[in-house]
């Protein structure tokens, strides 16, 4: 929708208005600023995320690192899918809060149960990485009620009963840990599958966590 203004000759008494000349560049600000809410519309409600994640209303309930770490797995299967827009928090005065407040927009993705072939996790620490693998051999790591939230994520994926622009409150499928701010974007399905994961995460959580043949260690190279 576009919406029009009346011009007149009189500018009205009080504060200074612009010039008309400056119409353009504040439209052109406008317009930068919605395609940047339709390309990510948890940006809508940032601030009543950031209250709702104080509140502890949100999955992630503890200051974040805001150190990016990547995780990958050849397959990630899981029943009970949710996703959706979040906002995380950094203690304050971080030293890797930069230009961003202390705050990380997310995309929060919720499994009630999942199962992951060849983890592997990774956290560059300047020079080196921190690197933990598992699920290599015949058993699977196995995760229940897991939470990440992620600024980056790619994969071959496939979906049983999706739902997609659900109010983000309303969603069902993957238990409480799922639903989302009221007001937010979000999808959910039955199931998903994940070939070929790759996530920029800033957190993760888990109700439980089962690594089997886990490996800790440092590397030149991330996963």
């Amino acid at each position: 929708m576009t919406s029009t203004a009346e011009h007149t000759s009189e500018r009205p008494e009080g504060p200074a208005t612009a010039d008309v000349g400056d119409v353009p560049a504040r439209r052109g600000r406008v317009r930068a600023r919605r395609a940047a809410v339709m390309a990510v519309p948890a940006a809508v409600v940032a601030a009543g995320l950031a209250v709702l994640t104080a509140e502890g209303a949100l999955g992630v309930q503890f200051a974040i690192s805001g150190m990016p770490f990547t995780v990958t797995a050849t397959e990630l299967n899981g029943t009970g899918f949710a996703q959706f827009g979040g906002l995380d928090e950094m203690a304050e005065g971080s030293p890797n809060a930069g230009e961003t407040g202390g705050q990380v927009l997310v995309v929060t993705s919720v499994i009630k149960d999942a199962t992951l072939t060849k983890l592997c996790q990774s956290v560059d620490l300047g020079g080196t990485n921190l690197i933990i693998r598992a699920g290599g051999g015949a058993q699977k790591v196995r995760a229940s009620d897991l939470t990440t939230d992620s600024t980056e994520l790619s994969g071959d994926a496939a979906f049983k009963n999706i739902e997609i622009g659900n109010d983000a409150s309303t969603l069902d499928k993957a238990g409480p840990l799922g639903r989302g701010p009221k007001g937010v974007f979000s999808q959910q399905s039955d199931t998903v599958r994940i070939a070929n994961l790759r996530q920029t995460n800033y957190a993760t959580t888990a109700g439980v966590f089962k690594l089997p043949g886990l490996k800790l260690g440092f590397s030149e190279s991330g996963c």
